[in-house]
């Protein structure tokens, strides 16, 4: 018996199963490539917020999600044995003028009502994190406590392992049974639009490097609009490139390039460490921007979570949830922003 069917193995078909397989259903998963065969298997994993200002129901689930997944990945690891390379270690981001640093401090006193004291955004001395900090013109650093990181690839295998500890099982071909659930990242954005005729998203193809280096106890670093991660196992992870237009989606180009040289520019800490592999995948966004999830339009008892894009792994504990609740109770949690329609 199945009452639920995930089609796709990424982070958010895997954390819908995961949510339904623990409240008691029985849940198969179907992916032809594999667990975290897209996007999913990437090597960033930066868990970071939105700035805390003009509030809106967007930030109100990330940031709910980012205060799970301390418990949701330390779960995940007692139930799979296996790291998933989560740490709540915060950032650090550098300020560039007398105007930003106004602008960091209204935002340091917004954060504290609008984290509601469970994470703190900070103005601090770039002295503070000597060794470490990224250069900052006015010697001044922007420090929040609630970004975290995660290694994408170990969390996505965590979890598959988790959801067979709970007794789910994940082929690469079954016949789909019970409510079905699409999960299927850039490809199932293409199919939707086919179907429904319109387009409601596309893909972003990103590409990033990741280094050998020691760092694991430092915060992540963002500057130049590029995310420096460290991670567990004494890497450190820089990304991406944001391609709306290219040929082919795995390719290696001069574009990463740029973002290794423009990281070791900004982050000379970095510049002797040696680049032990490149990367490149296809991030699915829908057209609203945000996740896209609720019942697939003209199709009862189906489903749609898709458009992570470049935060689905910091919104995926929430996004089980309320998937769960729709699937399973018939109760509709998502927020304003977030459904099917909101696309069209």
């Amino acid at each position: 018996m199945v009452d639920v069917t995930v089609c796709g193995a990424g982070i958010f078909g895997l954390s819908v199963a995961y949510a339904c397989l623990r409240r008691g259903a029985q849940v198969q998963i179907v992916d032809p490539n594999g667990v975290g065969a897209g996007a999913s298997g990437g090597i960033v994993g930066a868990l970071a917020p939105h700035t805390p200002e003009n509030w809106n129901p967007k930030k109100d689930f990330q940031f709910d999600s980012l205060i799970m997944a301390e418990d949701y990945w330390a779960g995940v690891e007692r139930l799979s044995a296996l790291p998933t390379g989560y740490a709540r270690l915060g950032r650090l981001q550098p300020i560039a003028d007398d105007h930003t640093l106004t602008l960091a401090r209204d935002r340091a006193t917004s954060a504290k009502r609008l984290w509601q004291g469970q994470a703190d955004w900070r103005v601090v001395p770039a002295s503070d994190h000597a060794g470490w900090a990224p250069q900052s013109p006015t010697g001044w650093l922007i420090h929040d406590t609630l970004s975290a990181r995660i290694h994408p690839r170990q969390a996505t295998t965590a979890l598959a392992q988790a959801i067979a500890a709970l007794g789910g099982h994940i082929t690469h071909r079954a016949t789909l049974a019970g409510q079905i659930v699409w999960a299927t990242g850039y490809d199932g954005l293409l199919e939707l639009s086919r179907d429904l005729g319109t387009p409601v998203g596309n893909g972003v193809k990103g590409q990033a490097a990741l280094l050998g280096f020691e760092a694991r106890k430092q915060p992540q670093l963002f500057a130049d609009a590029l995310h420096i991660v460290p991670h567990h196992d004494g890497t450190v992870a820089i990304g991406s490139t944001s391609e709306r237009d290219f040929d082919d989606p795995t390719s290696i180009d001069t574009q990463l390039d740029d973002v290794i040289a423009r990281a070791m520019d900004s982050f000379p800490m970095l510049a002797d460490a040696p680049v032990i592999e490149r990367w490149a995948g296809i991030r699915p966004r829908a057209k609203s921007r945000a996740p896209m999830l609720g019942g697939y339009p003209g199709k009862p008892d189906q489903f749609i979570a898709n458009g992570g894009f470049k935060i689905g792994f910091g919104m995926a504990p929430k996004v089980g949830e309320v998937m769960a609740d729709l699937i399973l109770d018939a109760r509709d949690t998502i927020p304003e922003g977030f459904r099917v329609e909101d696309n069209f």
